[in-house]
């Protein structure tokens, strides 16, 4: 393959000045191309290695070269406010991406560009490295690209490594430096607590730094999650404006920096938070951040959340492209009170009910310490004798012969202190030696940084597959933070803890699907407190919150849909909330549905929609989960919600709608414009999960154009008497 035909393959064009040496001495020029995006890196005669583009793609790639040369802003005193990744303690006047302490106790670090290189990872996936060096110490920085062209996604890190006399100690370490011109700048945070999660926020960023940041140890998401939102000029709407839509893939504490400089322009620094966390690196070892990933779009934010969500499932979510179990949980019909005969019954109600998978929840453990509250027994990871006399290969025999797949929960990372683990290995638990222990939930973290903790975490797990070898399902999650961060492994080391904390259960988490690569993994933590792209690489689906009242999950999964597909979406039919069983039911069908109900306890008439819902489930689920997704109508802006999945080949869509606002009166008095059909293709409009003895009000026999349906649209007829309405629309050939 041609020099030529090697980048054009790639759609990425690059100037290679020391292989080819084609270009002047003076400039290089690095454009980082995806099919309709470009980030454009330029190294000038001193050498430094700055952004001077992030935008549209350039139909001549030679023009790049040209960009800095229109602006006039004020001047740059240092030459370093647009530096691709900024050093500290040289000249350096604003946020830095790194400050390291050298063996000599020098802070100063000044990096220059050395060479970079471009390599294909696979069909239309490519990987920039650049690499930097300091020009007084043996240090290096690499800075890596990997961008995915079809999707106009990017990931960013860095590598850092060093050849000096001893270790050098990182006192700051971002996995990436982004810097953004324009004209005013808006910021769309999320925020949140425990049933609360992703409450967003939007502001515009003034002249300053704008943090947002976790220092909880684990499930860091807990109170502000690490995904965000950029607008440039203004604010931008779901199908108009210029946005950045990022998330640092990293599950434990994180920090991004919104710095509006002085030229008022943008720089954007996100990476594992460095609070209580200089980390000594030894020579020869490296430190690899996580990446930071985003996309842009001067579409608006629809745009860009359907390249992100289509990047997650194709190269991204474990099994993004694949199937997904629907599953009956016994939670809330039983907590911790259960014996082998109530779960039998249970196991007859999920192959009544229809659904794939029966879900063994908490309170399966302990015998010492029984679980029979959240107060005892994490760590003691046998069978309750008096619950599960014959353990849960016996219940998983059940479920085989009932028909039906099992599942188990676990919190493998978690310890109560009225357990045998906490009393007979204190040193693998993390809590200050000194200090009065201060519990959340009754319990405390186990030290991942500990090899033998992750040993013990992973035997958990494998020991379940080895009793019960036909286990199809894990809810796997972790409710606490961390308080009195220290680890007994690391000795001297403590600075260390919060990083070696997170790669420690990644080891584990790499460990189990080396051996289990497909099983599915619910991600699950208090709720939506752990919803990261570092994370769901090991899982197949996380869930959002424990707030299942169903007019609270249309905000929170309305917001989790800027940044994750449906199909890593868990929703459960729950007793939360004052609304009937057919809106519960159509909101869960909205992601990954599941159902945590009392079966028993529901009307005759109740039950039949149940099961009829989930064989309109599975009739449809393929275009949730892997169709593109387009937010219609906004419960934030509109009296009704929204929401519509397409398939890749335009033939078949579904429409989810719910009425939000229950003032006398209210309704869908408008039609709602469709999205992404085809404007020449017919199709014919049904309504779906009708409750049983009720009629709908649309004509399935009615044909429109997709024409008529993105320009009119279509009214679901949505009222007080009809509060949630499904729409199935399938092309008419």
């Amino acid at each position: 393959m041609t020099i030529k035909q090697h980048f054009t393959y790639l759609k990425f064009t690059i100037i290679l000045i020391a292989t080819f040496g084609k270009l002047s001495a003076q400039v290089i020029t690095i454009p980082i191309e995806t099919s309709s995006k470009a980030v454009v890196l330029q190294v000038g005669a001193d050498k430094q290695l700055r952004t001077i583009y992030m935008g549209q793609k350039l139909a001549d790639s030679k023009e790049y070269e040209s960009i800095s040369n229109e602006y006039k802003q004020t001047e740059d005193h240092a030459g370093l406010l647009n530096s691709a990744y900024t050093p500290s303690g040289a000249r350096n006047l604003v946020e830095p991406a790194i400050t390291v302490t050298h063996t000599d106790g020098n802070q100063s670090l000044d990096l220059r560009y050395v060479s970079h290189e471009v390599k294909t990872v696979s069909e239309g996936v490519s990987l920039l490295t650049v690499t930097l060096q300091d020009n007084v110490y043996n240090f290096y920085v690499t800075l890596c690209y990997k961008s995915y062209n079809k999707n106009d996604v990017i990931e960013q890190w860095s590598i850092i490594r060093h050849n000096e006399k001893s270790s050098v100690t990182l006192q700051k370490f971002a996995s990436a430096n982004l810097h953004i011109k324009g004209n005013g700048f808006w910021l769309k945070q999320f925020h949140g607590d425990w049933a609360k999660e992703m409450q967003p926020e939007e502001s515009k960023l003034t002249h300053g730094i704008k943090t947002i940041d976790s220092k909880l140890g684990t499930r860091a998401n807990l109170f502000m999650p690490s995904v965000f939102a950029i607008s440039m000029g203004s604010p931008a709407h779901e199908d108009e404006g210029s946005v950045l839509l990022g998330g640092l893939e990293w599950s434990g504490n994180f920090k991004v920096d919104f710095e509006v400089d002085n030229q008022d322009n943008l720089r954007l620094i996100a990476g594992m938070n460095n609070y209580a966390s200089a980390y000594k690196l030894k020579a020869g070892d490296e430190f690899a951040t996580p990446p930071l990933v985003y996309t842009l779009s001067n579409q608006g934010t629809g745009y860009a959340s359907r390249n992100l969500q289509s990047w997650a499932r194709n190269f991204k979510i474990l099994e993004g492209k694949g199937n997904r179990l629907t599953l009956l949980n016994n939670w809330e019909a039983t907590y911790f009170d259960f014996n082998e005969q109530k779960l039998g019954e249970l196991l007859k109600d999920t192959r009544k009910l229809g659904v794939d998978l029966f879900l063994l929840d908490d309170g399966w453990f302990g015998n010492n310490y029984p679980r029979n509250g959240d107060n005892a027994g994490l760590g003691d990871w046998q069978e309750n004798r008096k619950k599960l006399p014959n353990g849960i290969a016996s219940i998983a025999r059940q479920a085989a012969a009932d028909g039906v797949k099992f599942g188990i929960w676990i919190e493998p990372e978690m310890v109560n202190p009225k357990s045998n683990l906490y009393k007979n290995h204190p040193d693998w638990v993390v809590k200050q030696p000194k200090r009065d222990e201060y519990y959340f939930r009754n319990q405390l973290a186990l030290d991942l940084s500990n090899p033998k903790v992750q040993d013990f975490v992973y035997h958990i797990v494998d020991s379940l597959f080895i009793k019960a070898p036909s286990l199809a399902y894990i809810k796997w999650d972790c409710n606490a933070v961390i308080y009195n961060a220290y680890s007994v492994y690391l000795k001297s080391e403590q600075s260390n803890f919060y990083v070696e904390y997170v790669r420690g259960l990644y080891k584990v988490l790499q460990k189990i699907r080396a051996k289990y690569p497909t099983v599915p993994i619910m991600l699950c933590s208090g709720g939506g407190g752990r919803v990261d792209y570092g994370a769901l690489q090991y899982f197949t689906e996380f869930w959002p919150s424990d707030n299942t009242d169903p007019m609270e999950r249309i905000f929170i999964q309305w917001n989790y849909s800027y940044f994750y597909p449906a199909i890593a979406t868990s929703a459960h039919v729950t007793d939360w909330g004052k609304q009937p069983i057919k809106f519960r039911t159509d909101v869960a069908m909205m992601g990954k549905l599941g159902f945590d109900i009392v079966l028993d306890k529901l009307s005759s008439s109740d039950m039949q929609f149940c099961q009829q819902a989930v064989v309109n489930y599975n009739s449809i689920k393929e275009v949730i989960w892997h169709g593109d997704q387009y937010r219609l109508r906004s419960p934030y802006e509109h009296n009704m919600a929204s929401m519509m999945y397409v398939d890749e080949a335009k033939t078949s869509a579904v429409i989810f709608n719910y009425l939000v606002n229950n003032r006398y009166g209210e309704s869908s008095r408008l039609p709602v414009k469709l999205k992404g059909l085809d404007p020449q293709k017919r199709y014919r409009i049904e309504e779906v999960n009708v409750y049983p003895g009720t009629r709908t009000s649309i004509n399935s026999n009615f044909q429109l154009s997709g024409d008529f349906l993105m320009n009119v649209g279509i009214n679901p007829d949505v009222n007080a008497q009809r509060t949630s309405v499904i729409l199935k629309i399938v092309q008419v050939k």
